[in-house]
């Protein structure tokens, strides 16, 4: 058993100063890869990928031994959506993607059975599958999300209840296939979730992407795409409500490594409550194969009260200058003075005002899901989140 404090020099291709220190990885292409934990060092809270996280709340998950059997799931029926369990061996499984951290990594090496969700059919379809009653102890799951080529579908990965949960996603995308996947996050308040999702999109298909974060104590989900080959389109969207003592945490990375690919990031989160945290980091990296690239990435926060904290990283490599277009912004701050000043002088109550102000932006990612039951009911979570405000 063996665990190292930095990669070797020649893992990365890494050039030693004089002094015995290490150059650090420069890009984020080739940052350490590894399905087993023990190829990690202990998690310390210093490392690039933990750093505004709060580690000691999930220091089981990282280095502790984890519950790989079955996770008890509710799903609904949908014609052309299967739902099965596979084999570690199975193929599939490490095609999207591979652990860059120990939580990943101690998931990956410690699931029994992966679930297999498979979608076939060029109708529109619908199916969600529901984790809940997980218990509190450390636990690890490995999911895979299978559409074929020309196929079209929505799938809804739900955590609801107690749960002390690290896993990993993996997300295969076929030719000319449209999918839309949504993670939904509404546990208990002290509930812990690590999620890591790994997306490979084939030629001229489309992914829309979507975490939505609520409940649970700590979630992270660090959604990966890897826009493989020619014509592939990726729109990521997220959605968080960071209340008091509540840290919500995303790393989104999208690896443009084909030409004319696209991609279109947008993340919005609001705060309110002593001790509201929330993470976003954004990395977009263009490869030198990747011309024709069209690509822009967003953060925005919306900040109710004091106390609070939104980290917001956006980042972009471009290897190629041959490129359609790449940007990104971040934006953190509190209500709109003159939108206020606009509703109330109509009539409307200051509170109430407020909750409009915060509904409307949150509600541009809601729109976008393309399930208007889904909508719905996360328009009502929201407003529940604003009337505790």
């Amino acid at each position: 058993m063996t665990s190292t404090a930095m990669p070797t020099a020649e893992q990365h291709g890494l050039v030693a100063h004089s002094d015995g220190a290490f150059v650090p990885v420069q890009t984020r292409s080739e940052r350490f890869r590894s399905a087993n934990v023990e190829d990690f060092a202990p998690v310390n809270g210093r490392e690039l990928e933990w750093k505004l996280s709060p580690v000691a709340a999930f220091a089981d998950l990282t280095g502790g031994e984890l519950d790989g059997s079955r996770l008890p799931i509710e799903t609904t029926d949908a014609s052309g959506i299967a739902v099965s369990s596979i084999a570690r061996d199975d193929a599939r499984i490490g095609t999207a993607g591979t652990p860059e951290e120990r939580a990943s990594a101690n998931a990956w090496s410690s699931f029994g059975e992966a679930l297999l969700i498979s979608i076939t059919g060029e109708d529109e379809k619908v199916a969600a599958i529901t984790r809940t009653g997980l218990g509190n102890e450390p636990r690890a799951a490995h999911t895979v999300v299978e559409i074929a080529p020309n196929s079209r579908g929505l799938v809804v990965l739900r955590g609801t209840g107690d749960a002390r949960l690290s896993e990993n996603v993996e997300i295969l995308v076929g030719d000319g296939a449209s999918l839309t996947v949504v993670s939904l996050q509404e546990w208990n308040d002290d509930a812990v979730h690590l999620s890591s999702h790994f997306a490979r999109l084939g030629r001229d298909s489309f992914l829309k992407h979507i975490v939505v974060s609520l409940g649970g104590k700590v979630v992270r989900v660090n959604p990966s795409t890897h826009l493989a080959e020619q014509g592939a389109d990726i729109e990521a969207l997220g959605l968080y409500f960071a209340d008091a003592g509540q840290h919500l945490e995303q790393h989104v990375y999208v690896h443009h490594d084909a030409p004319h690919t696209k991609s279109r990031v947008t993340y919005k989160g609001a705060l309110q409550g002593a001790g509201a945290r929330t993470v976003w980091i954004g990395d977009v990296l263009i490869g030198n194969a990747a011309t024709g690239t069209d690509s822009y990435e967003q953060n925005r926060n919306l900040v109710l009260t004091d106390g609070t904290r939104a980290d917001s990283v956006p980042n972009l490599e471009i290897e190629t200058g041959d490129i359609e277009g790449a940007g990104h912004a971040s934006a953190t701050g509190r209500f709109d003075d003159e939108q206020l000043f606009y509703l109330m002088s109509r009539g409307i109550r200051e509170d109430e005002a407020r909750r409009l102000v915060v509904r409307g932006f949150l509600t541009e990612i809601v729109q976008k899901i393309g399930s208007p039951d889904l909508e719905q009911r996360l328009t009502a979570a929201i407003e529940a989140e604003l009337q505790g405000s």
